[in-house]
């Protein structure tokens, strides 16, 4: 007679601890590569002061112009944001390293073990960020101190906890996004084509590129239908003040529920997935 192993909530834990540390020891060998590359990815807004700062000069005084809805400063505080924004929800990698497990057969580690996959990368997500974060912070304390004449007031605790949930849930949207478009490498192999698009369209429909305000209303009643929106204009707009308190509470209600419908979905992608795959190589 056989005896089964019962993995108890204890033991998964312990296990998931033990991946976080792993992993944060792992991230922690680049950590120079962190500090350069935080500090050079904010060059760009140096690039975008001067930019708005000409727009916004054209026939009239800066100080005083807007543009939908925007002043030059918060449009700088905009951009700065933004990024912050960006930082949480972005996922190099994450899709195409599904996609290159599948394809080489390695995935096939999470098939024989008691670990599961999206869980495990999860908690390699969880540990980049958290050792980016914790190397890039100087950088980004200067590059925010240098900029401090453009940010907003003081928002107050409730807004500015508002702001740390969007991060929050940012983060969340964009592993889910990413891992959903990973597993689909259980059916369709080669899935950089897909990224690549997915890449264009999360650039623009995020606000990455521009406030999503400056969008014809035709366009931005469609663009609110898509999760988009979440990695990168929700942050700097509630710090900004674009919510009122009701559509504060409805955009994270909402943002919240597609969370969820991620979750599912990429629980269901897995599941089908792995009952139809074929490990080779690996």
């Amino acid at each position: 007679m056989s005896a089964t192993v019962e993995i108890t909530p204890g033991h998964r834990f312990r296990v998931m601890w033990f991946i976080l540390r792993t992993c944060i020891s792992e991230r922690l060998m680049y950590r120079a590569d962190f500090a350069m590359g935080t500090l050079f990815r904010f060059l760009p807004i140096v690039t975008q002061i001067f930019l708005w700062g000409a727009i916004f000069a054209v026939g009239t005084d800066r100080e005083q112009s807007s543009i939908a809805g925007y002043s030059y400063n918060q449009m700088i505080s905009y951009y700065l944001i933004a990024m912050v924004g960006r930082a949480f929800s972005s996922m190099p990698g994450l899709a195409s390293g599904i996609a290159r497990q599948v394809r080489d057969g390695t995935i096939k580690k999470f098939l024989t073990q008691p670990i599961d996959m999206l869980a495990y990368l999860f908690w390699h997500r969880v540990a980049h960020k958290l050792v980016y974060y914790a190397v890039a912070a100087g950088p980004f304390a200067f590059v925010f101190w240098l900029c401090g004449d453009y940010l907003p007031a003081w928002p107050g605790w409730g807004i500015f906890g508002a702001f740390l949930l969007s991060l929050a849930m940012a983060f969340l949207m964009g592993f889910l996004i990413e891992a959903l478009l990973g597993l689909i490498s259980f059916w369709f192999l080669e899935v950089s084509s897909l990224m690549f698009i997915y890449m264009m369209m999360n650039y623009f429909l995020s606000g990455h590129m521009i406030p999503l305000d400056f969008l014809p209303p035709y366009i931005l009643n469609v663009v609110e239908y898509f999760p988009f929106q979440y990695l990168a204009y929700v942050p700097p707009a509630i710090l900004l003040g674009r919510y009122s308190e009701a559509e504060l509470f409805r955009v994270l209600a909402v943002e919240f529920a597609w969370i969820i419908v991620l979750l599912a979905a990429n629980r269901i992608a897995f599941r089908y997935g792995v009952k139809r795959y074929s490990a080779f190589g690996g």
